[in-house]
């Protein structure tokens, strides 16, 4: 049992990292399997929504924020050859200044395995700050913020999942 934990351990931090290093270095080594693209997240208090594909599978960031100006983000989304799909959605300079009302990332067409949402994104030799647990929802295939516990503060969220296989 315990190896089998440990060995869903590595299989998670492997697909983390390989996110971390494409995001990081905006690499495209397979333009179907993994991209990372900029947007802009604009305050306003209206809710907005950022979407990305690869293949039939996706990854959405669905907000309201106010405060501020627009914010450049980075959404990273992967797919490994066994099916595993992985998905960051982050500000790259480390921390946002906006107040986030609302938010979720939702993964299309898989199951989450892990997830996890931060209020402060590494940089500069910092490290990642993540939320606290009552703060955010984490249900079959979305992260969601949890309404009256989440403080508002959100610079990045993380989810890897499995795809749903189809039968033929």
């Amino acid at each position: 049992m315990a190896f089998q934990e440990n060995v869903c351990v590595v299989k998670i931090a492997f697909l983390f990292f390989s996110v971390l290093i494409s995001a990081g270095a905006l690499a495209e080594t397979s333009p179907e399997q993994t991209k990372t693209v900029e947007f802009n997240v604009k305050p306003g208090g209206v809710v907005h929504t950022f979407t990305e594909k690869i293949e039939a599978y996706g990854c959405s960031f669905t907000y309201a924020s106010q405060g501020g100006t627009n914010e450049q983000w980075l959404m990273s989304l992967g797919l490994t050859d066994d099916r595993q799909l992985s998905c960051s959605v982050w500000r790259p300079q480390g921390k946002s200044y906006l107040f986030f009302t609302q938010f979720s990332v939702t993964l299309k067409g898989a199951v989450i395995e892990y997830a996890n949402a931060y209020s402060q994104a590494a940089t500069g030799g910092q490290g990642d700050v993540p939320l606290k647990p009552e703060e955010f929802i984490i249900d079959e295939s979305k992260v969601t913020n949890n309404a009256g516990k989440f403080n508002a503060q959100l610079s990045k969220v993380t989810l890897i999942g499995h795809t749903r296989h189809l039968e033929l």
